[in-house]
């Protein structure tokens, strides 16, 4: 409308937003609905901050922080972790490069757990992937696994609440039973197998990650840097986990046209570790690995030949690792592949052997 111009001064255009109708009787019929097919809409999630918490003063625990909680196996959530005020340090059980590792004890029931505090103040992106892998990871149940039941801050730094397993590490243990040891890689790789399974890559596998109990229960531990696998993330790219138990193709990425299956990684891992419980040694050489020269120990994994058992080993062990052990990834078999190899049907544990002293 122009300035001083009287109301509705121009003709109207048909169909102008605004404008009115040049013709207002004319109308659509409206369909007619069936009142007794109608729909319900479903009621919306509630939001993060509504979810239930199980905080206390001196500590949030994962569902404070704003995480899902996805359903385990059987469909339901995992009960939420007891509150940190609740948790009483006993004594220290292992440290690393990540962190500290504490067995507590539940106050009101008497439990033990290991609690794991990681080390440094995490950006928030860092923080929001632990705080999923995690959400996953609590998820996780199977006998070979190590339960995490949930995750803890305090004043910025990250705690994570894990089973305790009384026997400890096996690093350092030298297992001369080959029936024991079967057992021993059965446990394992059934774990492996079933992470696998879920799209987890624990990346990984050592010794020292592999505990065991008073039953002689041997379970996975430290999922630190272990990765939720999907369609949309990298496979693995990056250079973390202990480079002494490295596939050949992930440090040497040449190997492999810079292909990583992370899988197969795994599978590389757990055989050296194997092989080390068996010469009570790292496979590689006396003067290689936590205190070796990394040089030296990079071109033994990518250009020496596999490790392999002494002559005394039996056939069956000896094609056991071998198959874990081949320097094509491709030709290295699954987890559940190798749980029908005839090394690992059959045997019944034995003893394991007491630790150096």
């Amino acid at each position: 409308m122009r300035p001083g111009g009287p109301p509705n001064a121009r003709p109207q255009q048909p169909g102008t937003p605004g404008r009115a109708r040049r013709r207002p009787d004319l109308t659509l019929p409206l369909p007619q609905r069936d009142l007794t097919s109608l729909a319900v809409p479903l009621p919306l999630p509630p939001p993060p901050s509504s979810a239930p918490s199980s905080a206390s003063s001196s500590g949030s625990s994962l569902s404070s922080m704003g995480a899902p909680t996805p359903p385990n196996s059987a469909g339901s959530a995992p009960p939420p972790p007891p509150p940190l005020a609740e948790l009483e340090r006993v004594r220290r059980i292992g440290s690393g490069a990540g962190g500290t590792v504490w067995m507590v004890r539940h106050r009101p029931t008497g439990r033990p757990y290991a609690l794991k505090v990681l080390y440094g103040n995490h950006d928030d992106a860092v923080r929001r992937q632990i705080t999923r892998e995690i959400a996953i990871l609590r998820t996780a149940e199977h006998p070979a696994i190590v339960r995490c039941h949930g995750m803890y801050e305090q004043a910025g730094e990250l705690q994570i609440l894990l089973e305790f397993m009384d026997g400890g590490s096996l690093e350092g243990r030298r297992i001369a039973s080959e029936a024991f040891l079967a057992d021993v890689a059965r446990q394992v790789l059934s774990g492996i197998a079933y992470l696998h399974r879920r799209h987890i890559v624990h990346r990984d596998i050592k010794p020292s990650n592999l505990l065991i109990d008073s039953g002689r229960r041997v379970k996975i531990a430290d999922f630190g840097v272990g990765r939720i696998l999907n369609q949309t993330m990298d496979p693995c790219n990056s250079s973390v986990g202990t480079i002494a138990y490295m596939s050949p193709e992930r440090i040497n990425t040449d190997l492999n046209d810079g292909a990583y299956d992370g899988y197969a990684g795994d599978i590389w891992s757990f055989g050296l570790s194997i092989l080390e419980f068996y010469l009570g040694r790292f496979p590689l050489g006396e003067n290689l690995g936590k205190q070796g020269d990394w040089a030296a120990l990079m071109c033994a994994i990518c250009y020496s030949d596999s490790p392999a058992p002494p002559p005394i080993a039996s056939p069956e062990f000896k094609s056991f690792i071998s198959c874990c052990l081949q320097k094509n990834p491709a030709r290295r078999p699954s987890a559940a592949q190798l749980l029908q190899h005839r090394f690992i049907a059959g045997p019944q544990p034995q003893v394991l052997a007491a630790p150096p002293s």
